[in-house]
């Protein structure tokens, strides 16, 4: 592996132009078809298989009408006045009205309407007919909401708060929200300000009604300069900084891009792209960093020229990257068997995009190498090297360190194991789900109307249920079958209202709206769409009707159970895949298995520090949030298979230099201070550059990106700080020279991929006419 990385190296460094003029007429490709053809990202949360997307599913084929996406827009009168005020009242129908003739709105007066040409004998009617007769003897309570009058006919869809202060207005669109053209809802919201004019009514849209989140911010910005920040320092110069700046952007640029050119033929969720970027940019950065710091100190350390010292980089460090990389790709690529349509496309975008960040940082960087040439060193660096014990002198901080940590390994592991538990415990409590609005900062539209609708109207009003009844077998429903499902739902603990939304033609489904009496990701909610789907408490003696729930609730609860089962299954698939690689890479027993520990300790620590985040709100001023709510589903399995990637990466850049030391005679302690000294240098940098760039979607407006964002900085903190670079070189001390035990027959089986560049140096020497491998 060393050899080929070593010519590779050397033939990209001789012909710059030759490798440049490839990457630019891929990046030309890839931009000129987006140019031609837009990509096409949505936000859609589709889980197929679950019971909500099933009956999403089947309300699409009988009836289109009742299977697009829930709205929700709240109307706030001015403080000291009532939303049914004459003239507040008259505004709220303008806008309505301008809200129900907007396009991909489905206009509840023409459905009301239609209703009406089938005559009283109509499905809906009828049932409805004999669902008011009902409530007749079960009135609602007197501070319940009531539906805005007009001539004392109630106006479709709209229900006053019994305060009077606030008006709610529920609608549906053609299709899942996630599906609606962009711009869609923006415009929607615009109709209905610009219908109310200057009166002082807000307009609140819900969080259901979500938007393609900003992938890029100010924050992603500031998280990038950050890294340029932390290159300059660690290579020296503005010179050998930019060269890791070019070749992360030009592989972001590829593979984001690229991945954006099959967007048409898949469905590309907006997290997708947030991904494979968060990615790119961390670990395109840190790849090619590692291998310019590797030829830097070949130039100032052994004298070498830029060229030579270009091709070494390219075969040992390039090596360590190549492996680091592959581990990234198939804690990725795992996510893929566990079955969940919704992770398989960002999980294949983000490892291709890894895949054009090795494939640059090996091809592309050697070349823009090559147009630097001996610039990459400047003279004063030269000078300072020429003046230092390049063993010691370079390394003072990193030597002082690691000789501390050795000389009380153990209280030094114990520590490490401590500390990273007590940041797990909170990780006890975690709640998953999908943000609502309770999850965004104060201050946001989605927030206040979160806050307004659970004031005014009950917390479960935020996440009304979708329940669908069919006979249960063959044959129509009938108006008793109806009504005797009405009253069953609402005498059911934990509903707070039910209406009848709309009966098939055919009176083969019907479709009540239920509203739970608490919030969207509360337990008692959850617990309710189980109860409904099994049939339990009151609707036990339903036998003839069988009960469907969907909705962005119910679909949030889907979605948090597939992915619980998941977890177990890719953490073994990934685990076990990764062990192999880091078996063949290492040749070592110890090393894998330690190194997979470590990674447990990563992870768990992570969790509980988001949970006591975002879930319990503990130190959330610091970084400017002002929200609490459950982890986001996805976030447990991204952040398994995204961190283990990551601190493999840490631990093949490091472990693979303290291997490197002891090929090259050192032994024992003596291994791992050489190793730690030469590598830790450019592991902390890379922790950081990562820190900082994931750090910058914190302060990303998306409540699933923030969270993304700091679980990964976070984890990427405590596994290069805690565990790679403080318990990694006390375990090694403590195995000394039996962390490289290897059986001796799986050693004969087993590829020797010459990861150290050991082979590679010999050949070298020995084309040369060298006496001894000149040590890299």
């Amino acid at each position: 592996m060393s050899t080929l990385l070593h010519r590779l190296g050397r033939y990209a460094f001789a012909r710059p132009w030759h490798v440049i003029g490839v990457w630019l007429a891929l990046i030309a490709v890839v931009a000129g078809i987006l140019a031609v053809n837009p990509p096409k990202v949505s936000n859609e949360m589709r889980i197929n298989g679950t019971p909500a997307q099933q009956v999403i599913d089947q309300l699409a084929e009988r009836m289109p009408e009742a299977s697009g996406g829930q709205g929700l827009i709240a109307f706030a009168a001015p403080a000291g006045t009532r939303i049914d005020d004459p003239a507040h009242r008259d505004a709220v129908l303008a806008a309505v009205d301008a809200i129900a003739h907007s396009d991909h709105v489905l206009d509840p007066n023409e459905i009301a309407r239609a209703e009406l040409a089938k005559g009283p004998a109509g499905p809906t009617l009828a049932a409805s007919a004999a669902i008011a007769q009902a409530q007749v003897h079960a009135p609602a309570p007197e501070n319940a909401p009531k539906p805005m009058l007009v001539d004392g006919r109630p106006v479709p869809g709209v229900v006053v708060s019994a305060d009077g202060a606030a008006a709610l207005y529920q609608f549906s669109f053609d299709k899942q929200t996630a599906e609606l053209p962009t711009g869609t809802i923006e415009h929607t919201v615009d109709a209905a300000r610009d219908a109310l004019g200057q009166n002082g009514i807000e307009v609140l849209p819900s969080a259901s009604m979500l938007q393609m989140p900003e992938i890029i911010g100010v924050g992603e910005v500031i998280g990038v300069m950050v890294a340029a920040l932390v290159l300059v320092i660690t290579l020296g110069s503005l010179v050998a900084a930019g060269l890791p700046l070019v070749t992360a952007l030009t592989a972001v640029a590829i593979g984001v891009g690229g991945t954006f050119l099959f967007s048409h033929l898949v469905n590309m969720q907006s997290m997708t792209a947030v991904l494979a970027l968060m990615l790119g940019l961390a670990v395109g950065i840190d790849y090619a960093m590692f291998i310019v710091n590797r030829q830097r100190r070949l130039i100032l350390d052994r004298g070498l020229s830029a060229a030579d010292a270009a091709a070494r980089a390219i075969g040992t460090a390039g090596s360590a990257v190549v492996f680091a990389g592959t581990t990234v790709v198939i804690a990725l690529v795992a996510l893929t068997v566990v079955g969940i349509s919704l992770l398989t496309p960002m999980a294949l975008a983000a490892a291709a995009t890894v895949v054009v960040a090795v494939a640059s940082a090996i091809t592309l960087l050697p070349a823009l190498l090559g147009l630097v040439g001996e610039r990459i060193c400047s003279a004063k660096a030269r000078d300072e090297a020429a003046a230092s014990d390049s063993d010691t002198g370079n390394h003072r901080f990193a030597s002082a360190w690691v000789g501390a940590v050795l000389r009380h390994r153990v209280p030094v592991a114990i520590a490490g194991v401590v500390v990273t538990g007590l940041l797990a415990l909170p990780a006890l409590n975690m709640s998953l789900g999908l943000p609502d609005g309770g999850s965004y900062n104060e201050g946001t539209p989605q927030r206040a109307s979160y806050d307004l609708v659970g004031e005014h109207y009950g917390a479960g009003f935020n996440g009304p249920l979708v329940v669908i009844a069919e006979p249960a077998a063959s044959g129509a429903l009938t108006t008793a079958d109806l009504v005797d499902t009405y009253n069953d739902l609402r005498r059911m603990p934990g509903v707070e209202s039910v209406s009848l939304g709309t009966v098939s033609d055919t009176a083969d489904t019907a479709v009540f709206s239920v509203v739970p009496t608490a919030g969207p990701t509360d337990d008692a909610t959850a617990q309710l769409v189980r109860d409904i789907r099994a049939h339990a408490g009151p609707l036990s003696e339903l036998r003839d009707v069988d009960l469907g729930v969907t909705g962005v609730t119910a679909m949030g609860i889907d979605t948090t159970d597939r992915l619980a089962e998941a977890i177990p299954l890719y953490i073994a698939v990934v685990v076990g895949l990764s062990l192999l690689v880091l078996l063949v890479v290492f040749r070592s027993i110890a090393v894998p298995v330690k190194a997979t520990v470590g990674f447990l300790l990563s992870v768990i620590a992570t969790f509980g520090a988001t949970t006591a985040l975002f879930q319990w709100g503990w130190f959330q001023q610091f970084i400017g949030l002002s929200a609490t709510g459950p982890i986001l589903s996805l976030l447990p399995i991204i952040v398994i298979g995204v961190l283990y990637g990551l601190a493999m990466d840490y631990e093949v850049f490091l472990v693979s230099s303290m291997k490197e030391a002891h090929v090259h005679g050192h032994r024992g302690d003596d291994a791992v201070t050489h190793g730690f000294a030469q590598a830790s240098r450019v592991v902390a940098a890379a922790a950081v550059i990562m820190m900082a760039v994931f750090a910058g979607f914190v302060f990303n407006a998306d409540p699933m990106i923030k969270q993304m964002g700091f679980a990964l900085a976070f984890g990427v903190l405590i596994d290069a700080f805690v565990v790679r670079m403080t318990v990694v070189p006390a375990v090694m001390s403590m195995l000394g020279d039996r962390a490289w035990w290897l059986p001796r027959r799986l050693a004969g089986f087993l590829p020797d991929l010459d990861i150290e560049g050991d082979k590679l140096n010999r050949r070298l020497a020995r084309n040369a006419g060298e006496d001894a491998p000149v040590r890299v």
